[in-house]
């Protein structure tokens, strides 16, 4: 078998929906696979959408995910000339012809006929010229069928009986996605053609055209099964998360994405789902794809992403939390993020966030001047209700005061000093870390306290340790 020749092509949309992104990537995992050729082709024959920015809607998702081509970015708005020349052939030979009727004329023509709705080749015989308005339809066959041995759906028969004579080229000239898909993947060499399921009612009209165009054998087509959500309906824009832009600024590390989309639809032989690249590359075939429906299962994604955060090296973590410590919407100003206690903390942070944007959540209260807003039912429960919390706070605001904060151990030692010697003094446990957390971080919960608040210095700590004294009063 000759290397294969896949294309993966989308259209511009203004975003590169989840399921498209499934598409690039086995068309790229089984050309990887196969040692063959990925063509990227842009199918912007609606004018409309011939803009860098759609472009580039579909180009950075791709580049982000790690999926590279080795030809295109083709333009199909760019081989028009071809698409036409194809049309005329087609008239040329009495496989296609020329129709002026409008919608409203062809319902009229359906209902006097008594026939359901459709086009029913009303100007087979009619002798229409060129011109604004009118298309042209291809001529499909009154009686047989189109077979597609489909590698993910099996066999799929498809009688010409029910396909109506499609139109090629549009009423201003523009052609059509089904005469410019025949054109392309021909003159491309295109031997694999792998999409979603929900073009296969597109596939027998293509293979029509191939035959009419005299083209040879076709080639061989993979319609990958529907993504659907939780609710097992298609996912849909209005009411999921679809576009893969959206995963990227939530902090989705790419390499979790690309492990996640390789399991819509497939699995490895031996089951292990969170594996390098490169051993999906080697164990990815067509013929594994299952055609159920793939659920997109968020909080799959979550925890392959977890894994893939947890398994980063600290300093490569912190180089990627950045964006999200410095965005406008950190509740510090810019300046006082300090790269080098992130990277400090980072194992203790990439062991409780699910993605990037989190991380900001457990540092907070290291970068910010004062605590000015303290978590209520954490107060509550620490200072309030807690024992003895204004002792606590006393006595460990005495115990650090001489401390070099620059040992952990230490600190911990004389923190939970004074919470033994109160128990000791009361004849019952008295708790000394929670109020001490609450003082300093303003929550009950986070990361360990100990290396953090050498990090904080002994200066901001005390300065809070006080604050909380004189809130919680006497």
């Amino acid at each position: 078998m000759n290397a294969p020749r896949v294309r993966f092509a989308p259209a511009p949309t203004g975003f590169l929906h989840v399921g498209s992104a499934r598409s690039a990537l086995f068309n790229w995992l089984y050309a990887r696979h196969m040692g063959g050729t990925m063509v990227l082709r842009v199918e912007d024959t609606d004018v409309s959408k011939k803009t860098q920015e759609f472009v580039d809607a579909i180009l950075e998702p791709l580049q982000w995910l790690g999926i590279d081509w080795d030809e295109g970015p083709y333009f199909q708005s760019d081989r028009i000339d071809s698409h036409k020349a194809a049309v005329d052939r087609l008239v040329a030979d009495g496989r296609a012809y020329r129709c002026d009727l409008t919608r409203d004329q062809v319902e009229a023509l359906s209902a006097e006929a008594k026939l359901s709705p459709g086009y029913y080749g009303w100007s087979r015989d009619r002798e229409v010229a060129p011109g604004p308005g009118v298309v042209v339809r291809f001529r499909a066959p009154d009686h047989g069928t189109t077979v597609i041995d489909d590698v993910v759906r099996g066999r799929v028969e498809v009688a010409h009986e029910t396909i109506e004579d499609f139109v090629i080229s549009r009423g201003d000239g523009s052609p059509t996605f089904l005469i410019a898909n025949a054109v392309d993947d021909h003159e491309m060499a295109i031997s694999h053609v792998i999409r979603g399921e929900d073009l296969l009612n597109t596939t027998a009209k293509v293979m029509l055209l191939w035959d009419a165009l005299g083209y040879g054998e076709p080639p061989t087509y993979a319609h990958l099964p529907l993504l659907v959500n939780e609710q097992r309906k298609k996912l849909s824009k209005r009411r999921d998360d679809v576009a893969l832009s959206d995963y990227v600024a939530k902090g989705y590390l790419p390499e979790a994405m690309v492990n996640a989309l390789a399991l819509l639809g497939w699995g490895p032989p031996d089951e292990v789902e969170i594996r390098p690249l490169q051993e999906i590359v080697d164990l990815f075939t067509l013929e594994a794809v299952n055609k159920s429906a793939a659920f997109f299962d968020i909080k799959k994604l979550n925890h392959i992403n977890a894994e893939y955060i947890k398994a980063l090296d600290p300093a490569r973590f912190t180089e990627l939390v950045e964006p999200y410590m410095t965005a406008d919407e950190a509740p510090w100003p810019a300046a006082a993020y300090r790269a080098e206690v992130v990277e400090a903390l980072a194992p203790e942070i990439q062991q409780r966030i699910v993605n990037l944007s989190e991380a900001p959540t457990w540092v907070s209260w290291l970068f910010v001047p004062a605590i000015e807003h303290y978590d209520e039912k954490s107060w509550n429960k620490a200072m309030v209700k807690g024992r003895a919390a204004g002792r606590v706070l006393d006595e460990v605001i005495a115990a650090l005061d001489d401390d070099p904060f620059d040992d952990p151990a230490t600190i911990e030692t004389a923190v939970m000093g004074v919470g033994n010697r109160l128990s000791e003094e009361f004849e019952v446990r008295v708790m000394s870390q929670a109020p001490v957390r609450v003082a300093v971080t303003g929550h009950s919960a986070g990361i360990p306290l100990w290396q953090a608040i050498t990090l904080l210095g002994r200066e901001a700590t005390l300065e809070r340790l006080r604050a909380a004294r004189a809130r919680l009063g006497g």
